[in-house]
Parts: structure tokens; C-alpha cells; sequence
């Protein structure tokens, strides 16, 4: 059965979750603030890197099943579903800032009132927000339309920046927080496409479920931070992370998935709801000194990094050139916010650097938040040329197999500070490289 589905806000989670619930057959209206961006996605443009997504949006526009609107009026009068993705940033003490969240909710109880609905109406909270806030967000409707049917409940993502859509159609589980029998039918049944197909649907009160976003966040960014903590003790021992990544990996009970040592979490969700958990909880008189001990390991992760590359160079970066690939937060996505490139750059500029910097995706949205400070590359190769080292920061794949013989001939000398681990240190040495990574040895020319 299809249904009525309005999007309000569409950003990252926003367009991924209009696109998706259109491909299975809804009749979906995206809505947003932003007029320019409205007619862009219109005419199919997406405005965030996220591939396939551009093949779901110009299908589901083709057959007629999205819609983009500035209206917020439209989609309250027509849309069983009003799905609430907007931004909500950390503030300076680290707790969500649900601003938008608490306007939202005031408009769409006031043209509830105006338009004289008595439909009911199930509000998804789909944002990332703090314990308590379905609730903050039904007091809003309880007290604006007290004569109005609305259902408050917490639906939070669960997507992987560069694979949302693949997450999205195909989820290992659906998480749904309402108290309401009425509203936990009706998600039932918006979302029987993906359990029809496997998919597990978790029907929990509405705390547990605000909850479960943060503490699935919180416990893979630990995981970062454990192998990150325990690669510096590599360094010193002499003993390779990578071993140690697949010998505890294979155990089922730790699984092998987020134990990559690098250079720490970034994005738009890890650090944010690390924070916010953390602000939650000493709020709540139960600090939670686990994830308080990740967050403080990841800030310093790419700060010691970056500090054994202006050792090499006896702390004097002065005049030197650096070539950085890498500047999204992660590989597949243009999602520059918390990189952790951004903190390498600050502190190479910071000892009087000069860094050329190359990525794939996300030199647009970098330029936006850092400027010119650094100068961008057109290529791979061409950032390299005249460089007195590289370093690595975002594992993307064209990284991985480059021509290494054009690499040694375009730097000025053949070093590498690998952040991601992307080489076997062995092969670079015979390749006639000095290579850098994390948790591993360093590796010299041979001969």
C-alpha cells in the first residue's frame, strides 16, 4: 500500500529517505527552505555526492512518485507521514541543538490548527536528537492542537555516508520508538518493502529508540579509538596493527569491521553524537567515561600524526611543499565535516607549510569551509610535483593502485605519511619509498 509521505528537510538524510521511500512505491513530498536547491532537485540535480543516489531521484522523479516544494502547507494537508530530517548541530557544550527541530514542530501543529485537520498525522523524528525529545516534541502538539490527532515517533537512520542507499533499501534492522498502537501499525506498514525483504523491525518505547542511535555511534567510534590507542603501543613494541586487526577481527565476538587504525573518526555523525551522548550523560549524573576516553583518543590521533610528520622534518615545515590526498572525511562522499584532513592542514599551515591538496569529490565543499588557504590540484599526480612529502588522509580507491613510479618521479623526495594504511609497507620500501602509516613500521628505500 502506498502512502503519503512529506520530507521535511532535505539534506543528507532527508533526500536519502525521500528518494527511497519513493522507489518502493510512496508518493513522497520533500520540503525545504532553500528555493535554489528546491529547483535543482527538480531538474534531478543532487546536491550532496552520494552514489546511486542520483539514479533513484531521476527515477522516482520520472515516474512521478517525489516531489520538491517550499510549502510546508502542502504537506501537512496532504501527508499521513510528516518526517522531520533536519540538522542538529552540536553546540559549543556539545549537546544537540534541536532549534529547528522545536520550530518545526510549532509550525506544523499551527497549520494543523489552520487547515482544520482531523486526520491524524504520525510525526517521525528521523533527525538524531537527544533522549526526550519525542516527547518534548508531542508536549509541542499537545499544547499548539490540543484537538489535533498527532503521533510523535522516533525513527532514527542508520546510514553509512557513500552506501546510504544500499542502507537504506536493505537494512539490517529498522529501529521504530512509539508508544502509540496506532502509530507503530501504521510504520508497520510504510516500511513492510524492506522487512518483506528481510529486514528486522524493532518496535521500542520512544527513549530506548533515541537512545540506540547514540550508543550504535558511540560503540563503532570506541572500536576506532580502541585500534587507534593500541597502534601507538605498536609503534613502540614493534608490532604491526594490521595483524593485529585480522587476529582479533576473525573473533565473531568482535567482528572485523571498524578496527581500521588510522588517523580517527569524522563526518557528520561520530564526533557530533559522541558529544552529545557525553553532554546527555553528565547531565543525567552518569558519566560515561567509556566514550568519554574514545573521543578523547580520536582528538589525539590525528594530532600525533601529524606530529611525526613535522618530526621527520626536525620540526621545521617552513617552505616546505605538502601534498595531501584526501579531504572528505571518509572515501565515497564529499562530506567534509570533522575531517580530520582539516586538522592536519591547520597544523602543517600553523609550522609555515604549503599544502596542495587533491580529492575526488569533495574539493568544493572543502573550499567552502577552508578557503584558499590551501591550493587545490586538478589531479592525483599534480598535486605531487615539487612535493617534499605526501601524506594520505582519505582512503579513496583511485589512492590505492596509482603508477608509483610517477609518484617517486613527481615529488621532490619520496616520502609518504600514510594516514589510512592503504600500503604494504614491505613493497613500498622495494618500490624506493619512505613510508610512514599508523601502528606499523616505517619502511625505507631499498638499497
Amino acid at each position: 500500500m502506498a502512502h503519503k509521505v512529506a520530507v521535511i528537510g532535505t539534506g543528507y538524510v532527508g533526500l536519502v529517505t525521500g528518494a527511497c521511500l519513493a522507489d518502493v512505491g510512496n508518493d513522497v513530498l520533500c520540503i525545504d527552505v532553500d528555493p535554489e536547491k528546491i529547483e535543482r532537485m527538480k531538474r534531478g540535480e543532487v546536491p550532496i555526492y552520494e552514489p546511486g543516489l542520483d539514479v533513484v531521484l531521476h527515477r522516482t522523479l520520472r515516474e512521478g512518485r517525489i516531489r520538491f516544494s517550499l510549502d510546508l502547507k502542502v504537506a501537512v494537508q496532504d501527508c499521513e507521514f510528516l518526517m522531520f530530517c533536519l540538522p542538529t548541530p552540536p553546540g559549543k557544550d556539545g549537546q544537540a541543538d534541536l532549534e529547528m527541530v522545536i520550530t518545526a514542530a510549532h509550525r506544523v501543529a499551527e497549520l494543523l490548527n489552520e487547515l482544520d485537520i482531523n486526520e491524524p498525522r504520525i510525526v517521525v523524528n528521523k533527525s538524531t536528537v537527544p533522549v526526550g525529545t519525542a516527547a518534548l516534541v508531542q508536549s509541542i502538539f499537545d499544547r499548539v492542537a490540543p484537538s489535533r490527532t498527532v503521533h510523535v515517533v522516533s525513527n532514527p537512520e542508520f546510514l553509512r555516508e557513500g552506501f546510504a542507499v544500499e542502507d537504506f533499501m536493505r537494512p539490517d534492522r529498522i529501529v521504530v520508538g512509539t508508544s502509540s498502537p496506532l502509530a507503530a501499525g501504521l510504520m508497520e506498514n510504510l516500511y513492510r518493502p524492506f522487512t518483506d525483504r528481510g529486514a528486522t523491525l524493532l518496535i521500542f518505547d520512544e527513549k530506548s529508540s533515541e537512545v540506540t542511535k547514540y550508543a550504535a555511534n558511540s560503540f563503532l567510534a570506541t572500536k576506532i579509538s580502541f585500534m587507534n590507542d593500541l597502534s601507538e603501543y605498536c609503534e613502540a613494541v614493534g608490532a604491526d596493527i594490521e595483524n593485529i586487526r585480522v587476529g582479533i577481527g576473525i573473533d565473531p565476538r568482535i567482528g572485523s569491521r571498524f578496527l581500521q587504525a588510522g588517523i580517527g573518526y569524522g563526518g557528520s555523525c561520530f564526533p557530533k553524537d559522541v558529544k552529545a551522548i557525553i553532554h546527555a550523560a553528565s547531565q543525567a549524573g552518569t558519566p560515561l567515561e567509556v566514550i568519554q576516553a574514545a573521543k578523547i583518543v580520536n582528538d589525539h590521533q590525528v594530532r600525533r600524526f601529524t606530529g611525526r610528520v613535522v618530526a621527520r622534518f626536525d620540526g621545521d615545515m617552513a617552505g616546505k611543499r605538502v601534498a595531501l590526498w584526501g579531504l572528505a572525511f571518509k572515501p565515497d562522499t564529499d562530506d567534509v565535516r570533522e575531517a580530520p584532513s582539516f586538522v592536519i592542514i591547520d597544523r602543517l599551515l600553523s609550522e609555515g607549510a604549503e599544502v596542495v591538496a587533491f580529492d575526488p569529490e569533495a574539493r568544493a565543499t572543502a573550499q567552502r569551509v577552508i578557503g584558499d588557504r590551501v591550493t587545490y590540484a586538478d589531479d592525483a599526480y599534480s598535486a605531487l610535483q615539487g612535493a617534499d612529502v605526501l601524506v594520505i588522509a582519505t582512503e579513496w580507491q583511485e589512492f590505492r593502485d596509482p603508477d608509483f613510479t610517477r609518484m617517486r618521479t613527481q615529488l621532490a623526495a619520496p616520502i609518504i605519511f600514510d594516514g589510512r594504511n592503504i600500503y604494504d609497507p614491505q613493497q613500498m620500501g622495494e618500490r624506493g619509498f619512505e613510508y610512514h602509516s599508523v601502528g606499523r613500521g616505517s619502511t625505507y628505500p631499498k638499497g
